[in-house]
């Protein structure tokens, strides 16, 4: 597994808002990382810069000590959940799962273990010959997690994985997931906009608005001592429903 460390982040799109601005973190290996604002905050940028899906305008991206910064997101052993997972319709479970360790040349013999194991962490055994079309949205949803961890990422990666689902699932699934991360102790960066899934998976969360990192903390030291007006007001929502 890797640490993450950010160095004055920027990434700014021409003519455009959104983006993030001289963002600066470092993640420990094995940390649940939340990225935790309202959209358009920078955290969804964030991640997708991570993974070297953006190039940033300044700044550098280490994992442990290796500058990452100018590599391609294959180089960097990354995985992310999309939103809206990104599956392959046309194929079954196991080929969807399987499309990574075939892009990154594993051998052909090799790859039923590792498509088994992944589906094994997700409780999906047994079932690699269903189409992704036959599935819910919560099993799409742990498909998609298979997927990324099947390729033994140092860091995985995931952009508001539960948002498609019901309240009920969504919380079934965040417990999994908490579980799983645990087991594994795998890095993990974790984008929402949900203040309860944040408090209750993270081990630290960076709250952001407009580009920006209003604090960095755990879920006690936002809640009990928050750093800006805006920390203090975005986290009443969760305050209230306690």
């Amino acid at each position: 597994m890797s640490s993450v460390r950010l160095e004055n982040i920027s990434r700014i799109y021409d003519g455009e808002g959104g983006g993030v601005r001289d963002f600066s973190c470092t993640i420990a290996d094995g940390e649940f990382f939340a990225l935790l604002g309202p959209s358009g905050c920078g955290k969804t940028t964030t991640l997708r810069t991570i993974a070297g899906l953006e190039s940033p305008n300044a700044g550098r991206i280490y994992f442990d000590d290796r500058d990452v910064t100018a590599l391609p997101p294959e180089k960097r052993n990354a995985a992310m959940v999309f939103q809206n997972y990104a599956l392959f319709p046309h194929m079954n479970i196991f080929e969807n799962v399987a499309f990574g360790l075939r892009a990154r040349k594993m051998p052909k013999a090799d790859i039923p273990d590792r498509v088994a194991e992944a589906l094994g962490y997700v409780q999906l055994d047994g079932m690699e010959k269903r189409r992704v079309t036959e599935l819910s949205g919560g099993q799409q949803q742990r498909v998609a997690l298979a997927r990324s961890l099947a390729v033994h990422p140092d860091i995985l990666l995931l952009d508001e994985p539960l948002s498609n689902l019901d309240a009920e699932l969504r919380y079934a699934t965040r417990a999994q997931l908490a579980e799983l991360q645990e087991r594994l102790k795998i890095t993990a960066i974790y984008v929402t906009h949900d203040q309860e899934e944040a408090i209750e998976l993270a081990d630290r969360i960076a709250v952001m608005k407009d580009g920006a990192c209003h604090q960095i903390g755990t879920p006690a030291e936002i809640l009990n001592a928050p750093a800006t007006d805006f920390v203090r007001s975005f986290l009443d929502r969760f305050r209230a429903s306690r």
